[in-house]
């Protein structure tokens, strides 16, 4: 398994999108995605406008926005790389099934569906909510997600008393994505959450941001957002969700349990086994400042874990 700790700004953080983005053109493309830069249909859809409401105060915080730059061209995003700008590069090469469709089935669903992107966008009207984000690498963005409450989707498959919890797994093709051998973790990735977690109104289905479709290196066309949570929960490109009894296998509990454990709750008193979780650096700033518990969000989502020991269950 391959970690990068990364310190030290990049290009990406300082330099403007389009002078940015021209550069990454001139750089050889990843080994394992030649096949992919071949294809006939390698180039990904230009972005779209989506016309979005502004969301509720509660959903909005007050921080500097991260610049789209920085958003685009640094990721973790282990299909199309190991490297934090390998997805901005290899990503829009992958061209995203359309129509795309996301299954929503398991035991706790009564009414199993499967819903194109078209009628998934008009399940609620789309907000923009502007939340924070902890990477468990210790850095951390501000991002205008576009989208709605993960709960609207839900509330679709009739969730009966055997949704405890609620399964996640992200489209994979292998003859455009890095093999599980390259990259160090297991294909199709694959998340979960807690039922009341999936259910409350933070957690957010995400189809844009910055007032525009998602790029395919963060996660096009639909992705979870799980504020409070370390950013690897917060899934990419999913067309698959399962309600289901028991708790489900997560990629990175998968291949490494002692470090990624299933709630993955930000928690700067919880250090990762190989570095400090107590401060972060904000990707455009050269100082760090300190995590804070829930990732700022503890007001809104404490109750949800009140008889949980969150070192034990973290």
């Amino acid at each position: 398994m391959i970690i990068r700790k990364q310190t030290e700004l990049r290009y990406s953080d300082v330099t403007p999108k389009d002078v940015y983005l021209n550069r990454r053109r001139f750089l050889g493309a990843s080994v394992a995605l030649i096949g992919a830069v071949a294809a006939p249909h390698s180039a990904s859809a230009a972005p779209t406008k989506l016309n979005a409401i502004k969301a509720p105060a509660q959903f909005n915080v007050t921080d500097r926005e991260t610049p789209l730059a920085t958003i685009a061209g640094y990721n973790n995003f282990y299909e199309f790389g190991t490297g934090k700008e390998d997805p901005s590069h290899n990503a829009p090469k992958w061209h995203v099934p359309d129509p795309w469709s996301v299954r929503i089935e398991g035991a706790g669903a009564d009414k199993p569906q499967t819903l194109d992107l078209t009628a998934i966008m008009k399940i609620a009207p789309l907000e923009e909510r502007i939340y924070r984000h902890r990477c468990v690498e210790a850095w951390s963005i501000v991002v205008p997600w576009i989208g709605f409450s993960l709960s609207e989707l839900l509330k679709l498959a009739a969730p009966n008393s055997k949704a405890r919890f609620v399964a996640f797994q992200s489209y994979y093709d292998s003859k455009v994505m890095l093999s599980s051998g390259s990259a160090g973790i297991r294909f199709p990735y694959v998340e979960g959450l807690r039922i009341d977690e999936a259910m409350h109104p933070l957690a957010m289905l995400v189809v844009g941001l910055y007032g525009e479709t998602l790029p395919n290196q963060n996660g096009a066309p639909l992705r979870l957002v799980a504020p409070w949570k370390y950013g690897f929960k917060s899934i990419k490109s999913i067309n698959k969700i399962s309600l289901v009894e028991k708790m489900p296998p997560t990629t990175w509990n998968i291949s490494s349990p002692r470090e990624y454990g299933f709630y993955s709750n930000v928690n700067p008193d919880v250090d990762h086994p190989r570095w400090s979780q107590g401060t972060e650096r904000r990707l455009g700033e050269l100082t760090k400042r300190k995590t804070l518990k829930f990732n700022g969000y503890g007001d809104q989502v404490a109750g949800l874990y009140a008889s949980l020991d969150l070192r034990k269950n973290y």
